[in-house]
């Protein structure tokens, strides 16, 4: 008889405050049923929807509650509670309880084992989708995620404060599934495969100090090149000017014009993924003034420009250099579709991803995104979704795609 998938791993459960603590009991069953042990950590806010009995009995062990029990330090200690396990798993993964991870704070006993361990640790958001889509939210979630932090969900739907959106729990059997790709090595399908990622805005001088840009913030550029090096690629970003920090486990190459771009695409080859998601400027000046132009009261100059080199046309055109999957972004303000099917059969690339950039979409500058993924054969929209979440969900298509998966 074939053993459980998880017969023999180990899992610290942090139990944070939220609604969504109660899907924790079925968790723990769930995750027994596979053949884990499960270890808990109840935090006091998460015992204010479930009980330390209910979750000791299902989970056939003592729970953890304090921080300053002077019979658990003596016997086992807050690091050798972390240490102990092959995971740690926190859910519900509240605002507040990834506030205090990416601060490296330990202010009880689930914070402490989380900054003590050097094991593994998965995150399940849960909270109110104003909360989700807050900025501070957004930047722990990314410091999270550079510091290696896996992550299932959020995703959108009701909840228990009347409100729709993101930031709803995924279902338990997604999280045990996460679970058992962790420990099955799923977590990393993209291993071996070096990628490259274009991201940000284009800087083309008019003269030394004025310039032709757009309003790309660089955001969703930046997360598809943290979630390609979190499932194991060799990832270069080739970035633009943007208030960005450089990323944990990525190469990061910083240039200002789309010719600085195109030198280093071809220095980032050969790459078995390209994707270009830059905002790249169109147009540059025919001549670059030497000199700060100067206004003297009559005519403004005429500035004269050309075109800049096609990025993600070179990159898709045919020869051994051709990465074996080239993907390109198609910001549009109308049309979003139709334009994006053209862009695809005009470049000859193999995806694109097209999103609404009109003035009131929010999407240059902000956190979300709304996707149609495009190839030869069909056109799929996406929810809306935070630009994190496009990136993992691209990566993930990305890795099933290489390894044959459909």
């Amino acid at each position: 008889m074939e053993k459980p998938l998880l017969t023999g791993k180990r899992v610290l459960l942090i139990i944070a405050g939220g609604v969504a603590a109660f899907k924790s009991l079925d968790l723990i069953r769930r995750l027994r049923e596979q053949g884990a042990a499960v270890r808990c950590v109840l935090t006091e806010g998460g015992a204010a929807f479930v009980t330390p009995l209910s979750v000791s009995a299902l989970s056939e062990d003592k729970v953890y509650t304090s921080l300053f029990s002077l019979t658990d330090e003596a016997e086992m200690g807050h690091i050798q509670l972390s240490r102990d396990a092959d995971l740690l798993l926190v859910v519900p993964a509240t605002a507040d309880i990834m506030a205090k991870m990416a601060a490296g704070l330990a202010t009880d006993l689930a914070t402490t084992a989380l900054l003590a361990t050097d094991k593994p640790v998965m995150v399940v958001p849960a909270m109110n989708v104003r909360m989700w889509e807050h900025a501070a939210t957004q930047a722990n979630v990314a410091t999270l995620e550079l510091r290696g932090v896996l992550r299932v969900g959020p995703v959108e739907g009701d909840m228990a404060c009347g409100e729709y959106g993101f930031g709803r729990m995924v279902d338990v059997p997604d999280i045990v599934a996460a679970v058992s790709a962790h420990f099955k090595g799923d977590s990393n399908p993209l291993k071996g495969r070096r990628a490259m990622v274009t991201s940000g805005p284009t800087y083309e001088a008019i003269d030394p100090v004025r310039y032709i840009a757009n309003r790309s913030s660089g955001k969703q550029g930046h997360a598809i090149a943290a979630a390609l090096a979190g499932l194991g690629a060799q990832t270069t970003l080739i970035s633009g000017p943007t208030k960005l920090p450089d990323l944990a486990g990525v190469t990061t190459v910083h240039i200002e014009s789309a010719r600085d771009m195109l030198v280093a695409c071809e220095a980032a080859l050969p790459s078995d993924i390209a994707i270009c998601a830059a905002a790249v400027s169109d147009w540059r000046m025919a001549s670059e003034a030497v000199q700060k132009l100067k206004k003297h009261g009559g005519e403004p100059p005429d500035l004269t420009l050309t075109e800049n080199p096609d990025i993600l046309k070179h990159l898709s055109g045919p020869g051994p250099r051709r990465p074996q999957l080239v993907v390109g972004f198609a910001a549009e303000t109308e049309n979003v579709v139709a334009n994006a099917r053209a862009k695809i059969d005009r470049k000859k690339c193999d995806w694109i991803l097209a999103n609404d950039v009109s003035p009131d979409s929010g999407v240059f500058g902000g956190d979300a995104n709304t996707i149609h993924f495009i190839n030869a054969d069909q056109a799929e929209a996406w929810p809306k979704m935070s630009k994190t979440d496009v990136a993992a969900r691209l990566a993930a298509r990305i890795a099933a795609h290489l390894n044959g998966k459909p």
